[in-house]
């Protein structure tokens, strides 16, 4: 059995193909070159960090699927400064068009020492930023944009830095290791 642990990229697609009619994207098969495995989840375009590939199906079932609740932890850059209400609400879960969520553990943190995004975050004088550590027990579709933006507060950047026990400490964007 295979595990591995992929720092995704801005802008690299969650598949091995680029199916689409739209431009040429990089993909996962630009970074890895172990051959069989497969995404457990996925992570948006636009998001970038931990990605898990096995070539175990039921290993695979059991870190994607929502039943079985592994926490994903994330780091966001949010526009404005979320005030204890806002951050009241992510913990007690926030109404999407889609129903509620469950409670997240959401808590300000320090800006991380993460590598730069390429493209940078847009940066605003007038609008201030914030960090958030966000940790989810599902997996909705853009959940945590939706959630953040709820609250009042988009999202600019977003990281995803563990899946349960497994971080991406160590691992710079495109790279991957495995993993036990």
């Amino acid at each position: 059995m295979a595990l591995i642990a992929f720092n995704k990229p801005y802008g690299v697609l969650c598949q091995f193909t680029n199916e689409s009619t739209g431009p040429a994207r990089p993909t996962l098969a630009d970074h890895i070159t172990m051959p069989g495995v497969y995404p457990a989840g996925r992570l948006d375009l636009d998001s970038e960090g931990l990605l898990l590939l096995t070539d175990d199906g039921r290993l695979q079932a059991r870190i994607a699927d929502p039943r079985f609740k592994a926490p994903k932890t994330y780091l966001v850059q949010v526009e404005g400064e979320p005030d204890d209400a806002a951050l009241t609400a992510l913990r007690r879960g926030v109404r999407l068009k889609d129903g509620m969520t469950l409670p997240a553990d959401a808590r300000r943190i320090d800006p991380p020492a993460l590598w730069p995004r390429v493209p940078p975050v847009r940066f605003r004088k007038s609008v201030p930023d914030c960090w958030l550590e966000l940790t989810l027990r599902e997996g909705r579709n853009r959940q945590v944009r939706r959630m953040t933006a709820a609250v009042g507060h988009p999202t600019l950047r977003l990281v995803r830095w563990a899946i349960g026990a497994w971080t991406l400490d160590g691992l710079a964007p495109g790279e991957w290791r495995q993993v036990d």
